[in-house]
C-alpha cells in the first residue's frame, strides 16, 4: 500500500455568495459530503460553514486530482440539495473553489478554523488566506 499524507483545507461558495445555505440545506450537505467523500476515499478531518460558503478539510489520496474531489463533492451537494422536499431546484455552488494544502504541523489548527466558521464570522476573527477562493480576492 503506497504511504501518502496530502491534506487540503477547502473553500466554496454559494452561487453570487447568496446565503442560501439553511439549517436543513446544511444538514444534508454535511450527510452527502461525508457519503461521497467515504465512496471517493477522501478522509474529511472537519468541515464548517456560514450561509454562502463552505470550508472542508480533507486527505484526498494521490490517485484522485484536487480539482475532481471539489468537483465530485459540490456536485453531490448541490445535486441532493436540490432534491430535497420542498426545494425549489434552483440551489448551485460558484464556479471554483479555494484549495490549501496543509502540513502535519497545521492540521488541528486549520481543522479548528473549519469546523468553527459561524464563530469566527460572528467575531470577525477570520484569516484571510484560509477564505480565498479565487486568485484575485484581496
Amino acid at each position: 500500500m503506497t504511504y501518502w499524507r496530502l491534506h487540503y483545507h477547502l473553500i466554496w461558495a454559494t452561487f453570487e455568495r447568496e446565503p442560501s445555505i439553511t439549517p436543513e440545506r446544511e444538514k444534508m450537505f454535511y450527510g452527502v459530503l461525508y457519503n461521497k467523500a467515504k465512496e471517493l476515499g477522501v478522509k474529511i478531518h472537519a468541515a464548517g460553514n456560514i450561509e454562502d460558503h463552505a470550508h472542508v478539510v480533507a486527505s484526498i489520496p494521490p490517485k484522485l486530482a484536487v480539482a475532481d474531489c471539489v468537483r465530485h463533492l459540490k456536485g453531490a451537494s448541490s445535486y441532493a440539495i436540490n432534491h430535497m422536499d420542498g426545494s425549489d431546484g434552483k440551489f448551485k455552488w460558484q464556479e471554483g473553489y479555494g484549495a490549501l494544502s496543509i502540513g502535519e504541523r497545521s492540521l488541528e489548527t486549520v481543522k479548528e478554523y473549519a469546523a468553527k466558521q459561524k464563530e469566527h464570522h460572528r467575531e470577525n476573527k477570520t484569516i484571510e488566506v484560509y477564505e480565498r477562493m479565487e486568485e484575485d480576492d484581496a
